[in-house]
């Protein structure tokens, strides 16, 4: 089974559209395949109450970024700093990158 692709990465900055934490934007840690969700740093927290182990030896109320839904998020391009849909290029050298729809600037480093 091929990877599914998604129109976020890993590292780049969102700006979530819906649910509670709309209009915030972050940098997304990590893309959850298997559930389509996708962490993003200080954003969506919740309060997780963990017993002692050997990583977090007091245990104790811990507040951690819970996974959004990856259809809830949308890539904030570098160049107009907006939210926008993306677009796939081929350039010369074969090489796929995307692009902003809004602007047309390559977001892609």
């Amino acid at each position: 089974m091929a990877a599914i692709k998604y129109h976020v990465k890993k590292d780049d900055t969102v700006m979530v559209i819906a649910g509670k934490e709309k209009g915030k934007t972050g940098k997304v840690k990590r893309i959850i395949a298997d559930s389509n969700r996708v962490v993003v740093e200080n954003l969506n927290m919740v309060k997780r109450h963990t017993r002692p182990s050997q990583t977090n030896q007091d245990g104790g109320i811990v507040e951690k970024e819970a996974p959004l839904a990856i259809s809830n998020v949308m890539l904030v391009c570098a160049s107009c700093n907006k939210p926008t849909r993306t677009g796939v290029r081929v350039l010369d050298d074969g090489a796929k990158v995307r692009f902003c729809k809004k602007c047309n600037e390559i977001v892609d480093k």
